[in-house]
């Protein structure tokens, strides 16, 4: 995107960094070379990857390590995460993971014991998790609703016609379906996110937040796509802030709350869109 310049300071980004690296943690900031790391780091914020840092599945956007052999999972993670999160002093934290296929739930259980070592060693911290679809198994997904995240995230990334050039192993219907089920529980804010500038049109996007607010998705991310190398997906377009008011104006008249604009990303303001959500819905 011409003219971004990146907000905060280079010794604010090390700081977090330090930390992370002391901790033995990731953050998807860094792997997915997400264009905010600046300014959320400034703050001393950072989105969490857990389960390592090779994803098992090859999506044509996504910068994260990928055609390698993930590690065994590291049992104490949760632990240092929720250590972490005390030492960042964040009073709402958002956990995200590559996508473990190797796995028999997909990394369910992980995500269930971050969030409760949060909960023991942070109380009263919110927790916003970002998962993978499980792949399709109905038993990881309960056991992760079960734990009750504040927020449950999923993103479907893109329109369905585009999956087999951007997500090859993934489904629409598999996401919705998880979506689904975590509106189903009625004790958490359900979630997701989408990119745009990869191939599709408007209408194609109106058509996908009418599917979503049909599966209890109650908010929505929109993003510009940047693509991070010469390697991957290619930008199809510089969408326009008219399509932004556009994808915002359909969400309101579908009960959808849409964040969009060109470097909106899932986990950004993440603390600030649940409050004002949670202001907005209030009797």
């Amino acid at each position: 995107m011409s003219g971004y310049r990146m907000p905060g300071r280079l010794s604010d980004r090390h700081r977090v960094k330090v930390r992370m690296r002391r901790a033995g943690l990731h953050t998807v900031c860094e792997e997915a070379k997400c264009p905010n790391i600046a300014e959320c780091f400034g703050e001393d914020t950072a989105t969490f990857l857990i389960l390592g840092d090779v994803c098992t599945r090859a999506c044509s956007f996504c910068a994260v390590a990928k055609n390698k052999t993930p590690l065994p999972v590291d049992a104490d993670e949760a632990r240092r995460l929720a250590e972490a999160v005390g030492q960042l002093g964040l009073s709402h934290a958002v956990i995200t993971s590559v996508t473990r296929d190797d796995l028999a739930d997909g990394g369910a259980g992980h995500f269930v014991a971050c969030v409760e070592q949060i909960r023991k060693i942070c109380p009263g911290v919110s927790v916003e998790i970002l998962v993978p679809d499980f792949g399709g198994n109905a038993e990881a997904g309960a056991a992760v609703f079960a734990v009750r995240p504040d927020v449950f995230n999923h993103n479907v990334e893109t329109i369905e016609r585009l999956y087999p050039r951007v997500r090859p192993k993934a489904k629409l219907s598999r996401s919705l379906s998880l979506l689904a089920g975590a509106a189903a529980q009625g004790n958490m804010l359900v979630k997701s996110g989408i990119m745009v500038g990869i191939g599709e049109e408007d209408q194609e996007v109106i058509t996908l937040l009418g599917q979503l607010g049909e599966a209890g998705c109650q908010m929505l991310t929109i993003g510009q796509y940047l693509r991070p190398s010469q390697q991957h997906l290619a930008v199809s377009r510089e969408v326009t802030e008219q399509s932004f008011e556009i994808f915002r104006k359909h969400g309101r008249e579908i009960g959808l709350d849409v964040l969009a604009g060109p470097l909106v990303r899932s986990s950004y303001r993440a603390r600030e869109s649940l409050a004002r959500f949670v202001d907005s819905h209030q009797d």
